[in-house]
């Protein structure tokens, strides 16, 4: 059956035909998949059964494509701990890490393991993928129960890329939780502070203009992540760093929650693929009436990307003396004369001759003197 079933992607694009194996103008339609997701193992044996059977389709016509899938993501496997004891006939008897309570040095390292129903060591056999043989598995129940889904989806889909391992870990569980509860936080104190007024982006403030900034440029990284790249672990570390963001922001004006209220929809919008029962609950509190699956991805607004000015860094002979703030648009010229009035930078110049000057626009000024 694995070999005869390896043509259900195909099936699966017109399931009620009856007089033929699939219905031609749909899977055309369907076909080829746009992104397969499965274990190695399963790549090299299941997938090559579909090749066979997907040539044989376009063979008979049954099918125009030639290849099955356009792309193949192998996800990695998941370790965990695992723990056991030495038998009498030389075998060894495993535990699972939920029955070990384990105690660790301030690297990380195990210092000692006891089995909690007996209170006697048990002996580690460093991280290893879960298996039954080894009893290492955790029951994804009880830490759905304990936690929630999104934090399971959050933890797995932040810990490591997608097709490398990821190593179970309680610690980076809470760690995930910890965050979904920030997030409740800063939604509820937005709401807390009173209604947003209008987003006029004319009238904006520079603090106001520069979270937007942050905003968008988030949503152009996410994006990119999650759309292209398939690297959801990079995508939430950038929704954390704007979340970060976001908490030390105003809220005080009626323009400053207009500011909130826009960024908090997109982050809400940014993280529904990752914890969507989440997403969906802190969307409807701030006064969504749709699902948020409904809107469509947020969009970045490229004149808020514009800066009105660059932090450009001065060097002297190569060594950083200051950190100055230029218009965006100021030439060479404009920006050695606002270095030149910085004090340190002063200090250095006094005495001495300025031989070459180099800048990379909007980035590095840097003086050679002697």
């Amino acid at each position: 059956t694995f070999m005869e079933s390896s043509w259900y992607y195909a099936r699966y694009c017109s399931p009620d035909y009856d007089q033929a194996m699939l219905d031609p103008e749909k899977a055309n339609y369907w076909l080829p998949v746009d992104q397969y997701i499965g274990g190695i193992e399963h790549a090299i044996l299941h997938l090559l059964y579909a090749r066979f059977f997907h040539k044989l389709l376009r063979d008979v016509g049954l099918v125009q494509s030639d290849e099955p899938f356009k792309r193949l993501l192998c996800q990695g496997m998941v370790l965990a701990e695992t723990f056991y004891r030495e038998t009498d006939n030389g075998g060894k008897e495993w535990f699972s890490p939920q029955d070990v309570q384990v105690e660790r040095d301030e690297k990380g390292r195990i210092t000692q393991a006891i089995l909690k129903t007996d209170g006697q060591p048990v002996l580690s056999a460093g991280m290893s993928k879960m298996s039954k043989s080894k009893n290492n598995g955790i029951d994804p129940q009880k830490v759905i129960d304990l936690y929630g889904a999104d934090t399971v989806r959050l933890f797995m889909m932040f810990t490591a890329p997608p097709e490398q391992t990821l190593e179970w870990s309680d610690s980076a569980v809470e760690g995930a939780h910890r965050f979904i509860k920030r997030i409740y936080t800063l939604i509820h104190d937005l709401l807390a502070a009173g209604a947003p007024g209008e987003l006029d982006l004319a009238a904006l403030n520079d603090e106001q203009k520069t979270l937007r900034r942050e905003l968008h440029k988030t949503i152009a990284k996410v994006t990119d992540d999650i759309g292209r790249r398939y690297t959801f672990n990079t995508a939430i570390a950038a929704v954390m760093e704007l979340s970060n963001k976001l908490q030390k922001a105003s809220l005080a004006s009626p323009l400053d929650r207009a500011v909130m209220h826009e960024a908090c929809n997109a982050l809400l919008q940014l993280l529904n693929p990752i914890v969507p029962h989440v997403a969906q609950y802190l969307w409807a509190e701030l006064g969504n009436t749709n699902l948020i699956e409904s809107v469509a991805w947020p969009v970045v607004d490229q004149s808020a990307l514009v800066e009105d000015e660059k932090l450009v860094v001065v060097q002297i002979n190569g060594k950083v003396r200051a950190k100055i703030t230029v218009p965006a648009t100021a030439e060479q010229d404009a920006v050695l004369a606002i270095a030149k009035l910085d004090e340190n930078v002063q200090r250095y110049l006094d005495g001495v001759a300025m031989k070459k000057v180099i800048y990379v626009p909007g980035k590095l000024l840097n003086l050679v003197v002697g």
